[in-house]
């Protein structure tokens, strides 16, 4: 015997008219809320609003992969191989892949990476306090040990959440490029690449805030910083990226400042703002100002003057 589908309330019809465009509803839930569309014009109304929507994605164009898609793909798969290749399975980083590789979902991974790092202040602590006393050399070089494995599992998270969907994990894995004493290549590529393509301005504007200290050492990153003017499209990265540009006084930068100027539409802001920024650069920092001579000084300096043309 054929039981009569239960009915639904607006609320739940409202967060399932998606699925029934899309044909993922049961034949028991598509039954339900088809009754109760028959009978509400606000719930039917919803629905004209999300099917309109849905034809509007669909006419969307698809853009194509940029020439550079293919190489750096391949790039990064054989830096992977090889890495494969090079890193034992019992290593952090061994284990970290392995657990990554596991269909586990993202809280539970996040929570278990929470629980290893108490896990290694904890045995730290108690090997500190009950083991054998270490000299103060092998004190220091446990605690080296022990920041460096923490420094790598935080290299592997922000790896693993730079690419997330979720525009708050993005900036949650830019944060953590402040808590690394040195950032590998990995991870410094992945934050150019974070800089020129994220679709977040926000994002965008943190990971420049993070690389621009790393520039002050690192050759690489301040070139990514010139490399990255041509990529810009957003007003306030374009700004904070002249205003880096002459922090750094990197005068590589003057050509590509003067081809942002030459781009249609240039917010007059941002125009004024890399004006400035190539006169500063071109001209030099200022020089600066001469200590006035006091008062006192010149008075003395012209005695002995004095007394040699009295003699």
């Amino acid at each position: 015997m054929k039981t009569d589908p239960s009915p639904m309330n607006c609320e739940e019809t409202k967060g399932q008219l998606v699925d029934y465009l899309s044909r993922q509803l049961s034949a028991p839930e598509h039954e339900a809320l088809a009754a109760h569309l028959a009978e509400c014009a606000e719930c039917r109304d919803e629905l004209q609003a999300v099917e309109r929507v849905w034809h509007t994605l669909g006419r969307v164009p698809v853009p194509p992969p940029g020439p550079q898609v293919r190489p750096e793909f391949y790039a990064m798969l054989a830096s992977f191989k090889e890495e494969l290749e090079t890193t034992p399975d019992y290593s952090p980083r061994g284990l970290w892949a392995w657990l990554r590789a596991l269909p586990i979902p993202r809280p539970a991974l996040r929570l278990a990476y929470s629980l290893c790092l108490l896990g290694v202040g904890l045995l730290g602590g108690y090997w500190l306090n009950n083991g054998p006393k270490p000299t103060p050399a092998a004190d220091q070089q446990q605690l080296a040990v022990l920041a460096a494995q923490v420094g790598e599992m935080r290299q592997v998270m922000l790896l693993s959440l730079i690419d997330n969907p979720s525009a708050t994990e993005r900036l949650r894995a830019v944060g953590y490029t402040k808590e690394l004493p040195d950032p590998n290549a990995k991870v410094v590529n992945a934050l150019l690449g974070t800089l020129n393509h994220d679709d977040n301005v926000n994002v965008r504007l943190a990971t420049l805030e993070a690389l621009t200290p790393l520039a002050q050492n690192d050759a690489t990153v301040r070139l990514g910083l010139v490399h990255a003017l041509a990529q810009q499209e957003s007003p306030l990265v374009q700004a904070a990226l002249a205003d880096a540009m002459v922090q750094l006084q990197e005068r590589r930068s003057v050509q590509p400042l003067r081809r942002l100027l030459k781009q249609a539409n240039l917010d007059d802001m941002v125009k004024s703002k890399i004006e400035q920024s190539i006169q500063t650069l071109s001209d030099g920092p200022p020089a600066a100002p001469a200590t006035p001579q006091r008062h006192d000084q010149t008075q003395l300096s012209s005695q002995p003057a004095r007394a040699a043309l009295a003699v």
